[in-house]
């Protein structure tokens, strides 16, 4: 029951996720708010990103961010960024249909280089904060910038004050 619950989350928030990737403009991908923020660019590859770690937090224990690579491919077009958040999101699809919901209560965490970076917790738990809540703050983030930026922001639960209805 919990995974039908997680993957039907999963699927209506990776639509949202999608709508909102695809209204950013290339002409905004260099803008930043202040010098200690990501790029548009970079933030939106992040958030591409974190579907890359479904297999590391979901089929193993320990998440080794030291041995970690990803390949975030060329973030200079929009469409680039979209393309590799949808190759994240099939993989990221596939792990939670194969899970083995009885690991749920495993205890996880992450090393790097040897030192923990994220204490040891429930795997369910991590699943939701370091996954779903995660993914859903960055959106958060992006939202602002569409904004700051006089981009258009899509509707995820509802007209947005973009949409004519409001």
């Amino acid at each position: 029951m919990i995974k039908q619950a997680l993957l039907g989350e999963f699927l209506h928030e990776a639509e949202n996720t999608r709508k909102l990737l695809n209204a950013i403009p290339d002409s905004a991908l260099e803008w930043k708010p202040s010098e200690k923020n990501w790029t548009t660019a970079q933030l939106a590859s992040h958030i591409a990103e974190v579907y890359n770690w479904y297999d590391g937090t979901f089929n193993k224990d320990v998440f080794d961010m030291g041995t970690y690579h990803y390949d975030k491919g060329d973030i200079s077009k929009t469409q680039t960024i979209v393309e590799k958040f949808e190759e994240n999101v099939a993989k990221a699809h596939d792990v939670l249909n194969n899970w083995d919901e009885s690991t749920m209560m495993n205890e996880w965490r992450m090393e790097m280089n040897g030192n923990v970076a994220f204490p040891p917790m429930p795997k369910i738990q991590v699943i939701r904060a370091f996954l779903f809540n995660h993914l859903y703050h960055h959106r958060g983030e992006l939202i602002v910038y569409l904004r700051s930026t006089g981009n258009k922001v899509p509707g995820m639960y509802g007209p947005t004050a973009d949409d004519n209805s409001f």
